[in-house]
């Protein structure tokens, strides 16, 4: 190439990299970026926000912290390409110490205009544990604690160093575990037998949900454990103990409060609802509303581990599990509020496993379970397994839902991270799951690239960064994400690309491109563009490179 020509060549280079990405200065611009769940991010009940402020999705996840954190925190611009964040959202031994184990299930919430992000999560308490359940030996003391922070990537502090100021209390069961043996395993053979156990036991729960109702009103919906339910089962002649969804309401000041230093607190309504006359002066027994139960609407999908106490020897009860809740609020096509709740049944470790949904004209209910459940279970064709405890979640411009959920590629692997399409319609609900290449949510593109110089003295190096419409920016060290880049003339020197940073070496004056690429669920790495009307415009930079004197 003539001297004069490459001078002309990166004057207009040079220009272009001045003037902002055309196809992200115009609507109507998408991206034919793909994602697939590569079961890449260790987690487990994830939750997930988009955070606009910031332009990033944060996931919350029972698992992947980092050593001394309780709640691993990730960070994606696109709900699947995934950033762990250091540390967690706890630092154990500061905040959180009032439990002692069982960390499950973070949720967070934030408040746009208070700017503070609220944290609930569950743990099992070890000390006091009479002074909430009112035996010491209460072997699953879960209760639900929050925290606050003015980021989403926290650290997150408790509110108070104590659980939520809630005790619910179940005045009209049965405590069989009272009259069972020492291993707590096997409940009483009879209905009449298990009758004669004293009346009453207090809640243990998890798996916060917090709803907000478009009057204001806030509902958090949770998960009775089923340790201390042992509910008397008609069609097969023994007792199951379950886990069942209830709701309790509670009042706004906790998030009216500009300094966050409010606790979320029950209606009054609720507050000692089941507090008998005869109870000693300073007794709690918060009332609640049931939401989700087996025998009320049962379902036989749900039935996994009736039988597990034979089949194990002894070694596990007899249960159901129905937990990890999501609620929603649409209007049908008369207008009408119709509520849908998400739920999970059975042990994440079995093949029925999945999710399952009900719907309701009211956040209270009375909820109605779909018979199309199970609407998420595993696809062992997708090598697919232990599919539930999620939350939804909208594209960025609003126009599509997703379902991020856990799930595991085989069955003896950890949980990871999946994301999976939702579609409410008046149909109902249905969840897509998929392990093949998927289009990026609905709002992503158009996609951004620019690198931090404009121009290059070789030897040198610079950083790239790729960010999605909203501003999140992609973690190139992600293997799902990669830049390719090339010098031109190709002889001019050489080029080598860690992550982000792109480093070039030049004996003589070139161009240096860098090309964003997305892998595929085949394998192998695709260029990425932005498009619009058929026109497709490839996300790339190109820099001038000055040969080093």
């Amino acid at each position: 190439m003539r001297r004069d020509a490459l001078l002309v060549t990166f004057a207009c280079v040079l220009v272009w990299a001045l003037l902002p990405g055309a196809a992200s200065a115009h609507p109507g611009w998408s991206t034919d970026a793909t994602y697939h769940n590569d079961a890449a991010t260790p987690g487990a009940d994830p939750f997930v926000m988009f955070d606009r402020a910031s332009g990033y999705y944060y996931a919350y996840s029972t698992e992947g912290a980092d050593p001394g954190h309780h709640f691993a925190i990730y960070r994606s611009p696109d709900l699947a390409t995934w950033e762990h964040l250091p540390g967690g959202a706890l630092r154990a031994g500061q905040d959180g110490d009032w439990a002692n184990d069982w960390f499950w299930a973070p949720e967070v919430y934030h408040n746009p205009r208070t700017g503070l992000y609220f944290l609930f999560y569950a743990g099992r308490m070890n000390r006091n544990v009479a002074e909430h359940f009112r035996y010491p030996d209460f072997e699953e003391a879960s209760k639900v604690g929050v925290a606050v922070s003015r980021s989403p990537a926290g650290p997150f502090r408790d509110i108070v160093e104590a659980p939520l100021d809630y005790y619910p209390f179940d005045p009209a069961y049965h405590d069989v575990n009272l009259i069972m043996d020492a291993t707590q395993k096997k409940p009483p053979a009879t209905l009449e037998e298990g009758q004669t156990a004293p009346l009453g036991t207090y809640i243990p729960f998890i798996d916060p949900n917090v709803f907000f109702d478009v009057d204001g009103r806030i509902y958090l919906y949770y998960s009775r454990n089923a340790y201390r339910n042992w509910v008397w089962d008609h069609d097969l002649g023994k007792y199951i103990e379950e886990s069942n969804i209830y709701a309790v309401e509670l009042t706004g000041d906790w998030w009216h409060d500009p300094a966050g230093t409010t606790m979320p607190a029950i209606a009054p309504a609720y507050r000692n609802a089941n507090l008998a006359p005869d109870d000693p002066p300073g007794t709690r027994k918060d009332g609640f509303v049931p939401i989700l139960n087996y025998g009320s609407d049962k379902q036989a999908w749900e039935n996994a581990h009736v039988d597990d106490y034979a089949n194990s020897g002894g070694e596990k009860k007899d249960r159901r599990w129905a937990e990890g809740s999501t609620t929603v609020r649409t209007v049908d096509a008369q207008g009408r509020p119709l509520y849908y709740l998400t739920y999970s049944a059975n042990n994440f470790e079995n093949e029925y496993y999945g999710v399952g949904y009900a719907t309701a004209r009211g956040p209270l209910g009375p909820w109605r379970k779909s018979p199309a459940n199970p609407v998420l279970s595993q696809d062992p064709a997708k090598s697919l397994y232990s599919t539930g405890h999620g939350s939804i979640v909208d594209s960025p411009d609003g126009r599509q839902t997703y379902y991020v959920h856990h799930g595991r590629p085989s069955t003896t692997s950890p949980r990871a991270l999946y994301t999976s399409t939702m579609n409410i319609d008046p149909g109902g609900l249905s969840i897509t799951s998929s392990t093949s290449d998927e289009p990026v949510p609905s709002g992503v593109g158009p996609l951004r690239i620019h690198a931090s110089d404009r121009v290059l003295h070789a030897p040198a190096s610079t950083t790239v960064h790729v960010r999605a419409a909203p501003g999140g920016e992609f973690d190139l060290t992600n293997p799902q994400n990669r830049l390719r880049a090339t010098l031109r003339p190709a002889g001019a020197g050489t080029v080598t690309v860690n992550g982000a940073s792109v480093a070039v070496t030049a004996h003589r004056p070139a161009l240096l491109t860098v090309v964003y690429q997305r892998h595929r669920a085949a394998g192998g790495y695709r260029d990425v563009a932005n498009t619009r009307s058929g026109v497709r415009l490839p996300v790339r930079v190109t820099i001038p490179v000055l040969a080093g004197r």
